[in-house]
């Protein structure tokens, strides 16, 4: 029965997991890959609604407290499944244009999403891992999907050789945690009060774990070439969700395992995240490949992340949630609008240049970019916008106004290369002609349509989401 009721408490995931095992059967009896693909978008709604329901719920624990859900940790949850769906939808439409809409993708992105969310929520070390590499292992077969290109095969290779270097850092990290307190759960491992050379080499190994995850300055190099070779629609699932769930597996390690260390562990995050800011947006100035220009300026949006984590209070864990949430959405919603340009055939739609003059022959999805493009930018009233004004108020109440002042400063910057893609679509001449695009289907459209409407509704009203936190 204590098992029936671990299930119940960790409902979404549970559902994830059922789901993938269905879709995994749906696929190997030879069934059509629509039903497969409904199952699983079918099974990641529920699971988002169920994650919502859980925020209203004191925060509870499940299997041995090793698994922490309720409140804001189911927030965590939210933003995950938020951004593991809106990459599954608009991944049908793409994935049978550039002939690889196969059943076992659904899959795995169903158990990566089971990862994220094991991951999300881990009340231990060890069940952290767990998530992390069961996440992992699905992310290096996505990224290498499209086998027949040589960028897709470089993909899978250098993320599964450099994931697996980061792994050895990260179970290191573990092994020396638990040697210097006697425990992997997050509360007794703030309990021992330990603070030797031997705790904090793990400490150091575990944020080299993580860093690598989030693309965080000096362990980002893997992130543009894979972002690049692999399928766009993955690559957002990858941008997104995976992000998301390991900075909040992050917050969680650092209110929980390490409140009363903020001091020791503060100035590195700040050093790691200045860093970041400052090369992420520096070399998204010269990137021509869109896929590639958004793959630096994610390296930049995790270096603004950083700088809320590195406050170590609460307020500026909760700006933390709120921008990923803004992530998730401007960054699905972007990746969307160039998966959409991308899968015309005969064009190399990853090249800033072939956007020229396609704003007004496709004025949806022009429209539905220039939205996401001036969140992206931080412009008021955009979600974007609120989520780096409250990091950079968490900043300046928590003392670090230098830090404050290179977000802004770095932020700006990033106009540049942003506003970059709006000047091709709009006041740019077309170099090719386009009338035999195809019209992107009405899901394809609806979800695009629904991520803009929340950059723009959560950016007026954005009280609806920090009640939540």
């Amino acid at each position: 029965m204590d098992i029936l009721a671990d299930l119940s408490t960790f409902l979404p995931a549970t559902i994830l997991a059922v789901a993938g095992l269905i879709v995994i059967m749906l696929d190997a009896y030879k069934k059509s890959i629509d039903t497969i693909y409904w199952t699983s978008v079918l099974a990641l709604g529920a699971a988002l609604a169920t994650a919502f329901l859980d925020i209203s719920r004191p925060i509870n624990t499940a299997f041995s407290d090793m698994i922490v859900v309720g409140g804001v940790n189911s927030f965590g949850a939210v933003v995950v499944l938020l951004g593991a769906l809106f990459s599954t939808v608009i991944s049908k439409e793409y994935l049978t244009a550039i002939k690889h809409n196969l059943g076992e993708v659904y899959g795995l992105i169903l158990f990566a999403s089971v990862g994220m969310l094991v991951l999300a929520a881990s009340n231990d070390l060890l069940m952290a891992f767990i998530g992390l590499e069961t996440m992992s292992v699905c992310l290096y077969v996505l990224a290498g999907l499209v086998r027949e290109q040589k960028t897709g095969m470089e993909a899978a290779l250098k993320y599964f050789m450099l994931g697996a270097f980061s792994t050895g850092f990260f179970l290191y990290g573990i092994a020396l945690i638990y040697g210097a307190t006697g425990s992997t759960t997050l509360p007794e491992i703030a309990a021992s009060n330990a603070s030797g050379p031997l705790f904090w080499a793990g400490v150091a190994l575990l944020f080299v774990g993580f860093f690598f995850k989030v693309s965080a300055v000096p362990f980002h190099m893997w992130t543009p070439d894979v972002y690049q070779g692999a399928p766009t629609s993955i690559t957002s699932f990858m941008a997104t969700a995976s992000k998301s769930a390991t900075f909040i597996a992050l917050i969680l390690i650092l209110s929980r395992a390490l409140p009363e260390t903020v001091g020791t562990w503060s100035t590195v995050l700040q050093v790691i995240a200045i860093l970041t800011m400052i090369l992420g947006n520096l070399v998204a100035l010269a990137q021509d490949n869109v896929k590639r220009m958004l793959a630096y300026s994610s390296i930049a949006h995790a270096g603004y992340i950083l700088v809320g984590l590195s406050t170590g209070t609460t307020e500026g864990y909760s700006a933390v949630f709120y921008y990923l949430f803004a992530y998730t959405v401007m960054n699905v919603g972007a990746f969307g609008v160039v998966a959409y340009y991308e899968r015309q055939h005969g064009l190399d739609f990853t090249s800033v240049e072939n956007y020229a003059g396609l704003g007004y022959r496709h004025r949806l999805m022009g429209v539905l970019m220039g939205v996401f493009i001036f969140s992206l930018v931080g412009i008021p009233p955009m979600v974007g916008f609120i989520g780096k004004y409250l990091i950079v108020l968490a900043a300046l109440n928590a003392g670090y106004i230098a830090m404050a002042i290179i977000l802004v400063l770095a932020s700006a910057a990033s106009a540049y290369y942003y506003l970059r893609v709006l000047v091709y679509l709009y006041m740019r001449q077309p170099k090719h002609s386009t009338e035999s695009f195809e019209r992107p289907g009405f899901v394809y459209q609806l979800a695009l349509t629904i991520l803009a409407v929340l950059a723009i509704v959560y950016g007026i009203l954005p009280g609806t989401i920090t009640s939540m936190m």
